[in-house]
């Protein structure tokens, strides 16, 4: 188990499209960004503390809170992939960065997409972890939770750690109920879209993931170049994500240590 441990050089809210975005500058201050976008429902120590450490050992990362998770402040407005990917561009321009590597988890890797399809000019390469692109690709039981999805079952991690950063309950059931509606009403994204990423790829996942193993495959396909990396365990066992994993293993730096390989190459 990694030992390792980072404080911000720098945090902050950035003004962006009428919220107040929280984020956090780890590591060097020079180079090409790695910013990373957390899951649904998360805050950046659910999804990243065990493995933000790893990549802020070598290079300049940045990590942000979408829209009414966490530090951020939420607008009258649904929580959408479209958006939040506007909202890191927007981020982008406010932080004066050029172009950035970007790796999403779950609904973070959603909203990476959206920022390589409609802010391309913006994404050197991409870590799409966990996440689909169409709602065959989850397996059912994914969309039956959805179902049921209500404040009152609502993970505990989930609620304590959002808790911890941010006292307001009110908030918190806010983020929650946006969040469930948000999947609730998750529209495929069309194939010509995911072809028209230009980022230089990588899909991760767990082999007992969410997430079904075939549809990682056929992002492969659609994606020119995408490498794909499958990992033991569940839903962000190995990036030792807060709700789902609660052993403790040195998975979590070994997935840093294989993307940073990917980041730092031209071949995994």
């Amino acid at each position: 188990m990694s030992t390792l441990e980072s404080k911000p050089l720098e945090s902050g809210h950035a003004p962006v499209n009428g919220i107040h975005m929280y984020y956090e500058v780890h590591g060097r201050k020079d180079g090409v960004p790695l910013v990373l976008l957390h899951g649904g429902g998360s805050t950046i120590e659910v999804t990243f503390s065990k493995v933000l450490p790893v990549f802020a050992g070598s290079r300049r990362v940045i990590a942000l809170e979408e829209q009414a998770h966490g530090r951020s402040t939420d607008r009258n407005a649904p929580v959408a992939f479209e958006s939040s990917a506007d909202d890191v561009a927007a981020f982008f321009r406010y932080l004066k960065v050029d172009k950035a590597d970007i790796f999403g988890f779950s609904n973070g890797a959603s909203v990476a997409l959206q920022v390589a399809i409609r802010h391309a000019q913006l994404v050197r390469k991409m870590v799409f972890a966990s996440s689909i692109t169409k709602r065959a690709g989850a397996r059912p039981q994914l969309w039956e939770f959805m179902k049921q999805a209500d404040f009152s079952n609502m993970p505990q991690p989930l609620k304590d750690a959002f808790l911890l950063v941010n006292p307001d309950v009110q908030q918190l059931k806010t983020m929650h109920d946006k969040d469930a509606a948000r999947m609730q009403s998750f529209k495929d994204v069309p194939d010509d879209a995911v072809r028209s990423v230009r980022a230089q790829t990588l899909i991760v996942l767990g082999d007992q993931d969410i997430v079904k193993l075939e549809h990682a495959v056929e992002l492969t396909r659609l994606i020119s170049g995408a490498r794909l990396l499958i990992l033991p365990g569940g839903h962000g066992d190995y990036l030792g994500e807060a709700v789902m994993t609660q052993e403790q293993t040195r998975y979590p730096e070994l997935t840093a240590r294989l993307i940073e390989g990917f980041l730092n190459s031209e071949l995994l």
